[in-house]
């Protein structure tokens, strides 16, 4: 329709010169080859127009042109040249409209959307946190969509290097016709994912997707207390905010360090030793800035008896109870809140340069302190690396991370709960993943015992057999050991198997989070498909494959059977 409307007039001027210029040659006649008067066929004026008025030029038919005609095909010559840069001229001023422009990207990103077959993520926002999250939904080989309102970020966008194919479109992510072309009513849209820059604007996502789609699982990123209850009372809505996940985390690491060490290990933080936690002290500790993170990071210590200063300059004792310092965090401010005693220090700014300004200050007044840092904005990172603070909170990776966590495998969650206080199990269980997966990248992945993911899995449990976990990742190739992965958490109708050993059943409707390697998952995969490997795991006996075989192996019987 926008082509038609705007290429109406060019089309139509086209149609008459044409009209105009054939009935003129056809009724003006020429000489024949006996010289006598002869006119031309409908048939040739159109030919002799149409490359007259593309002025190709192939000469003169069917027989040489009087005068006249040659007039007329003069006058021809220059009104089609004329209409065909008018339309020429229309279709460039077409293709160059931002509207047409627009128009045609938002079909084919529809067009697109409709086509995939494969479960999609939802993503609004493609700044620093939708981009890592993009990465992070690449390299498990699931697809998304991606809504942005910037276009300069759509196109950084496009030339992405991703695993899988992902499709983006600028436009207001809060809008209910983007979000349906984005796929938010396909029965394979796996969640919706706010992650702008505005508050308001997550909270209208969520409810909009909510409204279009009230099975779809929706994630909003929010800092503000009032969105965030209003959120969290909506179903199957879940609200990530980064400062009180860090706070939970840093708490983690204070209370439960073995289990913060894990937790690291498993989402992939760079410089996380499986087995070597973090030693968070208990001393004095100083804060530097009272914000939105500040708050959250003050009430864990203080929940745990910890004394702290904050340093802000807006801030006084009735808002953060305890000793303040008024003013900026330089280092007449640091030594007067006591930082050559001080055991820990955040510089919880919402500026970088002054965050790693704190942290050079405290290298020199007390190189023995725990450093833990707010960054703000990911290119940063770099700088951020050679301060070698012992925690980085980056606000967009935090997000990035707990989203992917609970999109790839939430039971994660579940583990870490269950093994909060309990030392002894997760020593056990972070022995098992040192011996499995060792200093290889570990790999999170979820594997669903039904006909669409086990198949084999599924005939060999209809025969009536009793199939155990340790079957399952033996190596096909060495059936005395076991593949690079270990078995976390299994969730059954019945409720969820923690830490399931070998011997545990595996039942129809099973969904097992296994932790190992990428190609760990390829021959467990493998094996849960194929009938025959799958047979050779657990009776160790291979069976011949293919009708030649499977005869010979018959025949072999029979003849052993009867001597």
């Amino acid at each position: 329709m926008v082509v038609l409307r705007h290429m109406r007039r060019p089309v139509f001027a086209l149609i008459v010169v044409y009209a105009v210029g054939i009935t003129g040659m056809a009724l003006i006649p020429g000489t024949g080859v006996d010289g006598n008067p002869e006119k031309m066929s409908l048939f040739h004026a159109f030919y002799f127009f149409t490359y007259t008025a593309t002025t190709t030029g192939f000469g003169e038919i069917p027989n040489a042109f009087s005068d006249e005609q040659r007039l007329w095909a003069i006058f021809c010559l220059y009104m089609g040249a004329i209409a065909w840069l008018y339309a020429i001229g229309s279709i460039i001023r077409l293709v160059q409209n931002p509207h047409f422009t627009t128009a045609v990207n938002e079909h084919s990103f529809a067009r697109g959307v409709r086509r995939l077959t494969d479960p999609f993520v939802i993503i609004c926002g493609f700044g620093d946190t939708g981009s890592l999250l993009a990465r992070g939904l690449s390299d498990h080989s699931i697809r998304a969509t991606v809504l942005d309102r910037d276009p300069e970020r759509i196109k950084a966008f496009a030339v992405r290097d991703y695993r899988v194919r992902m499709l983006g479109l600028c436009a207001q992510p809060d809008v209910p016709r983007h979000l349906i072309d984005a796929g938010v009513r396909q029965p394979m849209c796996k969640a919706v994912v706010a992650l702008t820059n505005e508050e308001d604007t997550n909270r209208q996502i969520a409810i909009v997707a909510k409204l279009l789609n009230p099975a779809v699982k929706v994630i909003s990123r929010s800092t503000s207390e009032r969105h965030c209850k209003h959120l969290s009372s909506l179903r199957d809505v879940q609200v990530v905010n980064p400062f009180a996940v860090f706070a939970e985390l840093l708490d983690m690491a204070i209370v439960t360090p073995l289990q913060h060490n894990l937790n690291s290990w498993l989402v992939g933080v760079p410089g996380t030793r499986l087995g070597y936690p973090l030693t968070v002290p208990c001393g004095e500790w100083i804060l530097c800035g009272y914000g939105r993170m500040g708050q959250e990071l003050h009430r864990r210590l203080v929940c745990h008896g910890i004394h702290v200063v904050v340093i802000d300059p807006d801030v006084d004792e009735c808002v953060a109870p305890g000793r303040v310092v008024r003013g900026f965090a330089d280092h007449d401010t640091l030594r007067e809140a006591g930082v050559e005693q001080a055991a820990g220090i955040v510089a919880g700014t919402d500026s970088d340069s002054d965050n790693l300004g704190i942290l050079v200050c405290v290298q020199h007044l007390n190189t023995d302190a725990f450093t833990v840092v707010r960054q703000n904005r990911h290119e940063n990172q770099l700088a951020f690396d050679a301060a070698k603070a012992d925690l980085i909170l980056q606000s967009s990776l935090t997000t990035a991370r707990r989203i992917l966590k609970t999109l790839i495998s939430p039971l994660i969650n579940e583990l870490i709960d269950y093994l909060h206080g309990k030392d002894q199990p997760t020593k056990e269980i972070i022995n098992r993943l040192q011996a499995a997966v060792g200093e290889r990248t570990p790999h999170l992945f979820r594997i669903g015992i039904t006909s669409e993911e086990a198949l084999a899995v599924m005939e060999y449990l209809d025969t009536g057999m009793q199939l155990v976990l340790g079957d399952l990742f033996l190596d096909p190739g060495k059936l005395d050991e076991a593949l690079p992965c270990v078995p976390l958490v299994i969730r059954r109708a019945s409720g969820l198997v923690m830490l399931p050993g070998d011997t545990e059943t595996v039942n129809r409707g099973d969904g097992i989070l296994f932790c190992g390697t990428v190609g760990s998952e390829r021959l467990l995969r493998a094996t849960l498909n194929n009938p025959y490997t799958l047979h050779q795991l657990t009776t160790g006996v291979e069976e011949p494959r293919g009708y030649f075989f499977q005869w010979l192996d018959r025949k072999l019987s029979s003849r052993h059977g009867l001597s």
